[in-house]
């Protein structure tokens, strides 16, 4: 267990982040509507074979690679659980290097999923939600996502 507790961790988002939610045809109705299409049927925002390898070598120096996501908001806990497999689902889809993947409820504090790591990066396109990260530094996702994840390999 001590061994865990010295992890450094990049944490991923997904909705907005990597995974383009928002551009969804009408995805607020749809989740209103407690359905998961618009969580499997969301493209990528980057490349995720160039994502990928990026990730991979970093996962070879040392860093651990998790996925925290938000269910639905006022989601019910059946709906919940059909969203955790959704985004799994999408997940495996795109071969995303994740050593873990939590789908907590929504509004759920971030950190708080890495109680095993010492240091950490979110990457997330909520601002509150960076602001509230208590782990080291947090990336606000852009075009420059990748390039910034490959300078921290140097």
């Amino acid at each position: 267990m001590k061994r865990e507790m010295m992890e450094k961790v990049i944490a991923f988002d997904m909705d907005g982040t990597i995974a383009d939610l928002y551009n969804v045809n009408n995805w607020l109705e749809q989740l209103r509507e407690e359905k998961v299409n618009p969580y499997r049927d969301a493209e990528p925002m980057y490349d995720m074979e160039e994502l990928g390898n990026v990730l991979r070598k970093l996962k070879a120096i040392g860093w651990k690679i998790i996925v925290i996501s938000w269910g639905a908001m006022n989601g019910t806990r059946k709906y919940t659980e059909k969203v955790k497999i959704a985004k799994r689902e999408w997940l495996r889809k795109y071969n995303f290097p994740a050593d873990k993947i939590h789908v907590v409820k929504y509004g759920t504090t971030k950190h708080s999923c890495c109680k095993y790591a010492e240091s950490g990066i979110l990457i997330d396109d909520n601002e509150k939600v960076r602001k509230s990260w208590k782990l080291g530094k947090t990336i606000n996702p852009d075009n420059t996502l990748i390039q910034k994840l490959e300078a921290l390999i140097a």
